[in-house]
């Protein structure tokens, strides 16, 4: 059984699309999303189902991330609705065929909110690896995590985390596009919303897969600390 990580996704469907066919993923391959389905992309509200479907056959094991969490937030206030509009929300708005107005997320339906709020894990672990979105305090377990680390704090250089488990996570844009792996932890974020690329890690062999926007895939291995090596699709 392989275990599959996969970065944020935001609203990035034709990407995802792409790298499904790309992999291809099998019924024996167990998938971890890492977080922000929605937001930036155009088509969150596809990606959300796609989530669901994969969580209701237990073929997907699907994180939480920052962007869920605003979303989520902007049901409870005025002030939480605009904040998370300006960071991508209104993509998302427009996928569920709405736009901004006080009643805009009654258009989301209640399966989506209960995925986010309920599916969706702070975290996951193996023997071996650890998966979050965001990050972690290195000497607290993953069930004392802050949410401030779980899904706001950036990848700068994390130190070990006490369990010696490598970390997977996403949430911060790698501007070489490809996974940066610093030995103990590894980022998965490779941009797809923003033109870059969406990534899957077997996290076990160290081989990853690519595809974008424009439906262009590419593979490559992880390589040592800082490091990745890649060739584009034949």
């Amino acid at each position: 059984m392989r275990y599959l990580a996969i970065g944020d996704i935001h609203g990035c469907m034709t990407a995802l699309s792409a790298l499904e066919a790309y992999v291809p993923f099998t019924p024996t391959d167990t998938l971890v999303t890492l977080g922000d389905y929605v937001d930036r992309g155009p088509h969150s509200r596809a990606v959300v189902d796609w989530a669901i479907a994969r969580t209701g056959k237990g073929l997907l094991i699907p994180l939480r991330g920052n962007h869920e969490v605003m979303m989520c937030g902007a049901r409870e206030s005025r002030h939480h609705f605009v904040a998370w509009f300006t960071y991508g929300g209104e993509a998302t708005l427009k996928s569920y065929g709405t736009s901004i107005h006080k009643d805009a997320l009654q258009a989301v339906p209640e399966r989506h909110w209960h995925f986010m709020l309920n599916d969706c894990r702070p975290h996951f672990e193996t023997d071996t690896h650890f998966f979050v979105h965001a990050s972690v305090n290195p000497k607290k377990s993953l069930s004392e995590q802050p949410e401030s680390m779980l899904y706001w704090e950036k990848f700068n250089n994390p130190a070990p985390h006490q369990s010696g488990k490598k970390m997977i996570c996403g949430h911060t844009p790698q501007p070489s596009e490809r996974p940066l792996n610093i030995g103990h932890a590894l980022c998965i974020d490779t941009g797809a919303t923003y033109g870059g690329w969406l990534t899957c890690l077997d996290v076990k062999s160290g081989k990853y897969w690519q595809a974008n926007e424009q439906r262009d895939v590419r593979s490559g291995w992880l390589e040592s600390r800082g490091k990745a090596t890649g060739q584009a699709s034949p």
